[in-house]
């Protein structure tokens, strides 16, 4: 039977508030706080999301419209020195650049049972080479579905990523990269191949205040690879020196890779109607 995380809370949005695990359990989001709508797409202004974001109590920020999107951005973009959110939920596909980009210091996040399709370069944490800042990045990802998107599932420059129970199918290039000085721990994922078959990608890059180029380093516990799925791992070259997700938190909800497990993130990834709260005053 295939436990998922916080599934007892899921039918209250109120009560879901504070439930995340990994790096981003700190999130709790507007627990205390009133709703805000956004009524509107404009870049300012009352009923604007930027009006919401400015609020320094805590919101619930509900969005009554959707649409809109400018060339070369992002879905989600977190940027600069945002600390302590979660990601929770979300369908996400065909954008312009990437669905979800971690960059600039920002740290401390959890992405779960999120669905990604119909995209290339999916999700990116760490900004470039010369954004040295981005050692301090910490990302939890568990519980998602990456649905035939091309690459980078995560791709991480510098940051440390705990990649837990996701279901990875039917990537274009590489299902997950790890360049200059990153550290993956990926732990009980299903990579599911398609013509494709390379699971584990190294990108060797020189971080502006090094004399030397590195990639990452990624370890694999207890992951299974479906359908000539390659793992590639390197060996010897200090996989011992990847960190451990219990250095930096007690538990997390897990269990073995399985096809049950496929089952239900394929029914449980992505979008979901969720009440929202009831019982406070509407933010004007």
């Amino acid at each position: 039977m295939v436990s998922l995380p916080y599934a007892h809370v899921d039918s209250c949005l109120r009560a879901l508030a504070g439930q995340a695990e990994g790096f981003g359990r700190f999130a709790i989001g507007g627990l205390h706080g009133p709703v805000y709508f956004v009524t509107n797409l404009s870049d300012d202004g009352p009923g604007s999301l930027r009006e919401g974001c400015r609020r320094k109590e805590p919101l619930w920020i509900v969005f009554e419209v959707s649409g809109g999107r400018g060339h070369d951005v992002d879905g989600i973009q977190i940027k600069p020195n945002s600390r302590h959110i979660w990601i929770d939920r979300c369908s996400l596909r065909d954008y312009d650049d990437g669905l979800i980009d971690i960059t600039r210091q920002s740290t401390d996040i959890t992405v779960s049972r999120c669905y990604f399709t119909q995209h290339d370069k999916t999700m990116l944490i760490g900004a470039d080479p010369s954004h040295v800042g981005d050692r301090c990045i910490r990302v939890t990802i568990h519980h998602c579905l990456f649905d035939g998107t091309r690459q980078r599932h995560p791709r991480l420059r510098f940051g440390k990523v705990h990649l837990y129970n996701n279901y990875t199918r039917n990537w274009g290039i590489y299902a997950v990269c790890a360049s200059v000085e990153s550290q993956i721990y990926s732990q009980c994922n299903i990579y599911e191949a398609g013509q494709k078959k390379r699971t584990f990608e190294y990108y060797t890059e020189k971080a502006v205040d090094k004399l030397e180029a590195k990639s990452g380093l990624i370890r694999s516990e207890g992951d299974i690879f479906l359908k000539g799925a390659q793992a590639q791992l390197l060996t010897g070259v200090g996989e011992e020196c990847v960190f451990h997700p219990s250095e930096y938190y007690p538990t997390w909800t897990m269990e073995a890779p399985s096809d049950s497990l496929k089952q239900i993130l394929q029914i449980c990834a992505g979008w979901q109607s969720i009440p929202r709260p009831a019982d406070v005053m509407i933010a004007n």
